[in-house]
Parts: structure tokens; sequence; C-alpha cells
């Protein structure tokens, strides 16, 4: 065999020459060699860069790619090379447990790490006041409450609390949370603000500290996401995806400090809004997401699109080429198409193919999605730690909600009848929030609108809790409609206000109202002659100046969640209430839009809250 001969013989004198010129020589990597990028050993940045060598353009884009559970099977998911899948509101598994849960996304997390690199998925889902698609969950108040309780350990604590049970279902990333400055009540998400001002929710961005822990690898750690960037509180007439038209100083003024904070805080990802900022969609909006989050906020995580949210880009329906090009160039990492995901990979790979979105613009977005998938431990751990689920819904994590719910009580008037005597009492109690956890614990609770019904989810309403509550001599008679008071009760509490809504369904753009459900059970009890206490469970300040004359005490609840029992704590004066409102509560719908420093007068200030003088 002359030819080998003289080509190993070719090959010896080659290597020897180089030996002699002092070439450095580096034996080649074995084929059975562990690859850099899975060695937990190296640094972040050098597995990333590792990894990114050896993937092609089909995995790349795949990495930029979410979809939802009910449109992508664990099997589809890993063909098309998904870096995420996300469960929208109330898309579960059955059963609907942390055990179900932990199965589906255990199951995913499997065929994912089966393909040839063996990357896996992040899982994520909202997690707006709790784990809230999750039944038995911890469901704390809304934003808006914890707002207005104004104590941002509470807050970093709950976050802590949502983290450990959402990673206890396999959870790692949740949708949260939502720094907007909400500026018109009539818009559908003003609950999820902690307020009006900004100050309101850079105090509370510790959140996310609590959520990510001190460290993302942490088995308890979530990565968090500051959402919706940006002014989606700020649209005209409080349209939500609508267009929020003011100056470039106010978008900072107002709208920007909130991110800021998240920043330093260290947030793993941020969710781009579907609002338009002077008539431009923030989801294709290049100075926004690149210019002023990324480069000059310095934002190192990755960038995640809303629901669909690129095909708003151009006011059509469906995404075109032009609107995939537009929104990854802009700065977008990850694109959140929940059912047209095949389409999506192929239109970006299509685009890339012509030169319409340089490679260097993918490689960026996977280096900031597979860092954190690094820092958050998934390639060592892509499975659920199942023993967390023993905390999951506990009786410590209910008394932290209950805590949050008495803080963020805001007593607005009293004359003398509260706190409720707990001793030889009458009481009755009314309305339609009276005894419905559906109604307490809002939107985003189990579903996307969530759903009124008395028992919906694990724990207390508000008449459970005045009935605990009541000492000797005391009895509680409850009617939904007021039916049966009489001169012989000392005092009737009316439970009324909202049921529940999300954005869209939410705006009330024709006032802030109360039902005739409502209006007439207040004038029935005052009819009565008996000194009426109103507790208003809602998700804004609502227009009540003409009933608040036929009131002796007026206490706001706003969307308590899953411990009533907190706001009869406050009730009956076991907790002296503290709450600040962090809206301007206006006089009349027509005040809308009214904030602090306007130079509009509502019914009661921005800051405004009473304590009792005296404990029952």
């Amino acid at each position: 065999m002359p030819l080998l001969r003289t080509t190993r013989s070719l090959r010896t004198t080659v290597l020897a020459g180089l030996l002699l010129a002092g070439t450095a020589l580096v034996p080649m990597a074995s084929a059975t060699a562990t690859p850099l990028y899975k060695d937990s050993r190296a640094s972040v940045a050098d597995r990333v860069t590792d990894l990114m060598a050896r993937m092609t353009l089909d995995d790349k884009v795949g990495q930029m790619t979410e979809g939802e559970r009910g449109a992508a099977t664990p099997a589809q998911s890993a063909a098309a090379r998904l870096g995420s899948i996300l469960s929208g509101g109330g898309s579960t598994p059955t059963p609907n447990t942390p055990a179900g849960w932990a199965d589906m996304i255990d199951a995913y997390q499997r065929a994912a790490t089966s393909t040839g690199l063996g990357i896996p998925i992040v899982y994520g889902s909202d997690t707006v006041h709790g784990h809230n698609n999750v039944y038995g969950a911890t469901v704390f108040p809304h934003n808006i409450g914890l707002g207005a309780a104004n104590d941002p350990q509470l807050v970093k604590q709950i976050g802590a609390i949502t983290a450990d049970e959402s990673a206890a279902t396999g959870v790692k990333w949740g949708f949260a949370p939502c720094l907007c400055v909400a500026r018109d009540d009539r818009w559908g998400r003003t609950y999820e603000s902690y307020g009006e001002v900004p100050a309101n929710a850079v105090a509370n961005s510790v959140i996310i500290e609590g959520l990510q822990g001190a460290s993302l690898s942490n088995t308890t750690s979530i990565m968090a996401t500051a959402k919706h960037f940006i002014g989606d509180g700020g649209t005209t007439g409080g349209v939500d995806q609508g267009n929020t038209q003011i100056s470039l100083d106010e978008l900072r003024k107002i709208h920007l400090p909130p991110f800021q904070a998240a920043v330093a805080h260290g947030v793993g990802s941020v969710m781009i809004s579907f609002n338009s900022w002077n008539g431009v969609k923030d989801h294709g909006n290049k100075f926004l997401i690149t210019d002023l989050l990324k480069g000059e906020l310095g934002f190192s995580g990755y960038v995640i699109s809303d629901w669909n949210g690129i095909d708003q880009i151009d006011g059509q329906p469906g995404f075109t080429a032009a609107e995939v090009s537009q929104a990854v160039n802009a700065g977008m990492d990850m694109v959140m198409v929940p059912n047209d995901y095949l389409k999506f990979i192929s239109t970006l790979k299509a685009e890339v193919g012509n030169g319409h979105v340089p490679m260097s613009r993918i490689d960026d977005a996977n280096r900031r999605i597979l860092t954190k998938k690094f820092e958050l431990g998934l390639f060592e751990h892509p499975y659920t730690d199942r023993s967390l689920q023993q905390d999951f819904g506990s009786a410590a994590h209910h008394a932290v909600a209950r805590q949050a719910v008495r803080e963020s009580q805001v007593l607005l008037k009293n004359e003398g009848v509260l706190p409720l005597a707990k001793q030889n009492n009458k009481i009755f109690v009314a309305g339609k929030n009276a005894n419905d956890m559906g109604n307490q614990a809002g939107g985003w609770t189990l579903t996307w609108q969530g759903q009124s019904g008395t028992r919906v989810i694990p724990g207390t309403t508000i008449l459970d809790g005045i009935k605990a509550g009541a000492g000797k001599g005391t009895v509680v008679t409850y009617d939904r409609a007021g039916n049966g008071i009489n001169s012989g009760y000392k005092v009737a509490v009316a439970v009324v206000g909202e049921t529940p809504y999300a954005e869209g369904q939410g705006d009330r753009p024709n006032g802030l109202g109360l039902d005739a459900e409502d209006v007439a059970l207040i004038a029935k009890l005052k009819a009565s002659g008996v000194p009426l206490v109103v507790v208003t469970v809602s998700g804004r300040p609502l227009d009540i100046a003409a009933q608040l004359p036929s009131a002796r005490g007026l206490v706001a609840a706003w969307l308590p969640g899953s411990e009533g029992a907190g706001v009869a704590d406050v009730l009956y004066g076991d907790y002296n209430p503290t709450g600040k409102l962090s809206f301007t509560w206006p006089k009349s719908s027509s005040q809308e839009p009214i904030n602090v420093g306007d130079g509009k007068q509502g019914l009661f200030p921005y800051g405004f809250g009473l304590s009792y003088s005296r404990r029952r």
C-alpha cells in the first residue's frame, strides 16, 4: 500500500517540522469527551460560547421561539428546538396540581434534553399574585393592595414564596412583576400597578430579589420578568394596548424609573408592552428596546415579546416577514408565538437567509437566552425538585398572605363605627363580595379573566373572617341582598365592588360607578337605620361619592386574594389599619385621569389613610 505509506510519511515529516519550529500542538478532542458547555465547572460565558459554536441556525432560531403547551406537545417542542414553553392564563395540566405540573414540565424537559445538543427548555407562567394558575397556590393581594401596604420587605417575602411554589411545579420563569405606572383608573390592568407614581413601583420592584433569590441557580429561585416595557399605564383614555401619547421626557420621568430599578435588581428578563408610543408599537421600536433598555439601562438579560405581540406591529392580524424582522432587529430576543411557532421559525430563518436579519442579532439573542439558562442551572437540574411541594400552599405561606391583606386595607371613613366590637355584638353582613373567593381574588386566578365562586380557591372569604373573629355573645347574619335586616342589628357591613376581569375586558371607559345590585343594597341597608360600614372589593378606586353619605365607615379592601380573614382582622381592630392610598380616589369618573400633582381635587387624596384612635 505505497499510497498509505507515503501519506503517513508525509504527515510524520510535517509534524516533525512543526515541532522543530516550536509550534504548539493541541491534541484533537476525543469523540467521547464531555463538551465544555456541559462542564458545570466552566464559566457561563465559556459554556455559552462553546454551545453556540455547535448550534445550527435551526437550533438558534428555535431558542428564540416560545410556544404554548396547548399547541406544542413535548415531542413537537423538541422537534422544533423550542427554547421555551409557556402556560397562558388558565392553561393547565390535568390534574391541576403541583404533581400534575411537574409531570407535564418534566416531560418537556425529557424531550428537549434528548435532542442532539440537549438544550433544556425554560418553562414560563404568569405569577401575577402568587403561582396563580395552580389550584391550591397561595394567592396574594394584587399589586394595587401591595402598593397601599407600602411594605417592600413584605413584598420581597411574597416574591420568595411565589418562587418557592412555582419551582415546586417545575416553572422556573415567572411573568412578573408588572411595573406599570397606571395613570388612568379606567384601564383594566390598574390593579396590576403598585400606584400612580413611579416611586410605588420602584419601591416594590424588590420583589425581583425575592423571586430570583441570592442566585438564580438556587432550587427555590425562578427568573423574574419586568413588564410591560414601556408606557402601558399611560395610554390615552386608559385603553388597554392603546397609544401612549407623551413626550420622551415624560416617558423617562413616569414610566422608566421602575425598569431602571428592575435592572439594578438584576432582573433576568423584560417583557415588551402591547401599547404604542406616539403611534409606534413598542414591539417594533428599536429605540425603546435596544437603545433605551439594553443600551442606556444596561439590561443584559433577554427580552421577550407579549402574547402574539409581533402580530400588532403593522395593525393587521397575523404576523408578516416584515414584522418578524422589525421585531428581532429592534432587539426582541425571544418571541412568544403561542400557536404559530413553526411559521415563525420558518419566517425568521428566511429573513436571516435573505439578509434582512443579521446573524449577529441572532447570536446576540442566543447568548442572552442561553446565559440565563445556564445561570438557572437548567443544564445540571432540568427536572422539578418535588421535595418543594411539601410547602406548596402551606399554612406559613397563607399567614404571610393574610398579613399582606391586613397591611393593604385603607380606612377611608370612620364615624365611630369601627372597629367592630367582637363581644356582644349583632352584625349583619351583605353584598356579592362578602362570601365569594373568586370575586375577592380577581383576575389572573386559575384563569386569565378570573371567575366568581364562593370556593373557587382554598382560603377564607371576608364573611368567613367576620364569623371566625366574632367573640362571646356576638351573632353574625349574612344575606347577599340584605334581606332580613332590622333595627335589632348594631352594625351592617356591605361588601360591594367589582367582579373578576383582566386586561381588555376590564377596561371601563363609561365610568367607575357601583353596579345596580350594590347601589340597591346600600340604599336598603341605609333605610334600616342600622349604622353601615361599606367595604369595597375592587381593582381600582370606584365612583362612590353618591353612596358615601350613607356609610359611617368605608374601607378599601382592593383584591385581597385567598385570605379574606385579613380584611376582618382590620374591621375588628385586631390590626390597626396602616394602608395608604397609592392612587388618588376621584370624586367622579369624569375626573379621570386624575393623579397627584395635576391640580385636581379628588374625593380622597393620594397617600390618604386613617387609623383607629382606639382598639377593641
